[in-house]
């Protein structure tokens, strides 16, 4: 990759990876809910008018975004505003890899290589220690939830691969589309209007930045930058710069927010990143090989 191509690989992953403190920070201004639709909202809009018409079937648009935008972001937001912190659901949110070899066995017949089962396993472990360091220090059921939403992204992932859309950013946008009035919904059910009207009515420049960062910032331009990478060079060479998000992740969590950094946090982070990669590599050197489209589960989707 060329020196330029590369500092962009390194600055998606971090804007990807300080996202998780953003969204922190936004916790602090909306429920959880009304704050996944605001960003699928933004996100949308007015996006969908500039990208051109969809290039895929509406049934994977609706089925990849009510996994992926309700299901996993929902549950993602609800756990972090329930205690998980930031560093650790950057970390935690690779195991995604995990879960779309496991699905992708089950529903596409992909049988994982012996390489791929190591690093399954490698991952595992690694999720093992971060639930003994979790459960030692923080709530469970937020360490919890935010593993759920991992295995939704990874059921995202299989069905984006199925969708095969020719386009990343097109098709991102167009499925941010779905989750709006679905979470909106769920909302109004759960957080109550008073609560979402109030977190309206207090919107400030620092709520609205917010707003922009988590979906402008990380999504239209994070994967609009991610495919124009993909378009120019292997899988095997982008998608090692996924490693380095929850490095971003814990660093800007324990810089801006003080989160502590733990010798058993440490330990899941280094089982974690080497289990994912050989997950995740292994499956992009046979898709290399194969000269196909590069998988879904080699591609993160922003948090």
């Amino acid at each position: 990759m060329r020196p330029p191509h590369i500092a962009l690989a390194a600055l998606v992953a971090a804007v990807w990876g300080v996202n998780f403190v953003v969204i922190e920070l936004g916790l602090g201004h909306f429920p959880p809910l009304l704050f996944s639709a605001l960003r699928f909202l933004a996100a949308a809009l007015p996006a969908v008018f500039l990208v051109g018409p969809p290039k895929v079937a509406w049934k994977w648009l609706l089925g990849v975004g009510m996994v992926l935008g309700v299901a996993k972001f929902g549950l993602l937001f609800i756990g972090m505003d329930r205690g998980a912190g930031a560093g650790l659901s950057s970390l935690v949110l690779q195991v995604q890899a995990v879960f779309t070899a496991l699905f992708a066995a089950v529903v596409l017949g992909e049988r994982p290589g012996r390489v791929r089962l190591l690093g399954m396993a490698v991952a595992l472990a690694g999720i093992g220690v971060a639930a003994v360091d979790e459960g030692a220090s923080g709530p469970v059921l937020a360490f919890v939830l935010v593993v759920a939403a991992a295995a939704c992204w990874g059921v995202s992932n299989v069905l984006t691969r199925r969708a095969a859309p020719p386009d990343a950013l097109n098709f991102m946008v167009w499925v941010s589309t779905v989750p709006v009035l679905p979470l909106l919904g769920l909302s109004l059910i759960f957080e109550g209007w008073d609560r979402d009207r109030a977190a309206l009515a207090g919107l400030d420049w620092s709520g609205a930045g917010i707003i922009v960062y988590v979906a402008w910032i990380t999504t239209v331009f994070g994967f609009g930058a991610w495919g124009f990478l993909l378009s120019r060079y292997p899988a095997s060479s982008v998608a090692p710069f996924t490693l380095l998000v929850p490095v971003f992740g814990m660093s800007s969590a324990a810089l801006f927010l003080g989160e502590p950094v733990s010798g058993l946090r440490w330990c899941a982070a280094a089982l974690l990143v080497g289990g994912v990669a050989l997950t995740s590599l292994a499956g992009t050197r046979r898709t290399a090989a194969r000269q196909t489209a590069p998988a879904p589960a080699d591609e993160p989707a922003p948090a």
